[in-house]
């Protein structure tokens, strides 16, 4: 696997150059950007686009690290990267863990301590998306909990994804929630029965029952569609009308 995109952030220059030093000289991991604080990482937003990790300081100028983060999983990308905390106090570890964050590295650290938290990222990033079971022509698979389900392309109204998860909704029942991402899903469904309308969103097209120049409506839910689908969705909207 390639080696994983790490960007670094803390306001104190000893530090962030500590960091990114051991991003460097650890061989699964590639420098992809450094910066001294919150405003200009989110100024550079695109770059959390190809990241993988974050290690980010707590206390920093303008915004601390916590805010950054909640910042950061606003964004609902489809691939979210991962957060690692660096902070000299031990008492922020359950407020990351509330934020999903990967680990949290306690100031000062080594570079055992470093490789440790790489090592658990490179074990979590690198696990294989669970191979479904052959389904026919009209079904597909998805693994919920310990048991593989036979949903039929029938029923599914949208699938939304959700952090490191999909949310399949159904025509009937609860929607079901199954760690996968968008990108592997979408390549698993037919393309003259389901859209992507935006990073989060792919929908079934049988279900759509209204349509604007920058939505559809599936019974109740109105998705729009993202900026790097409108093309796509506009050649949509003729065949739909036509």
């Amino acid at each position: 696997m390639k080696a994983l995109q790490c960007i670094a952030i803390d306001d104190e220059p000893l530090a962030l150059n500590l960091v990114c030093k051991f991003i460097e000289q650890t061989p699964f991991l590639q420098l992809a950007g450094k910066y001294k604080n919150a405003i200009t990482l989110l100024q550079d937003v695109r770059t959390l686009e190809t990241v993988d990790l974050i290690f980010m300081d707590i206390h920093m100028p303008d915004m601390d690290g916590i805010e950054l983060a909640r910042m950061i999983k606003s964004l609902q990308r489809e691939q979210m990267p991962r957060l690692v905390f660096t902070t000299a106090y031990n008492q922020y570890a359950i407020e990351g863990y509330k934020l999903e964050a990967l680990d949290y590295l306690l100031k000062p650290f080594n570079y055992d301590d470093f490789l440790r938290v790489a090592l658990k990222a490179r074990s979590y990033l690198e696990k294989p998306a669970p191979i479904a079971p052959t389904a026919d022509q009209d079904a597909i698979f998805f693994k919920v909990e310990y048991r593989w389900i036979k949903v039929s392309f029938a029923d599914i109204l949208y699938i939304e994804g959700v952090k490191d998860y999909v949310k399949v909704h159904l025509n009937n029942g609860k929607p079901l929630i199954t760690l996968n991402s968008l990108k592997n899903l979408e390549a698993r469904l037919p393309v003259h029965q389901f859209m992507r309308m935006n990073r989060s969103t792919i929908v079934s097209i049988s279900k759509i029952t209204a349509v604007t120049k920058t939505s559809v409506q599936i019974q109740e839910t109105v998705v729009p569609v993202g900026e790097n689908y409108r093309d796509a969705f506009a050649a949509f909207i003729r065949n739909w009308i036509e």
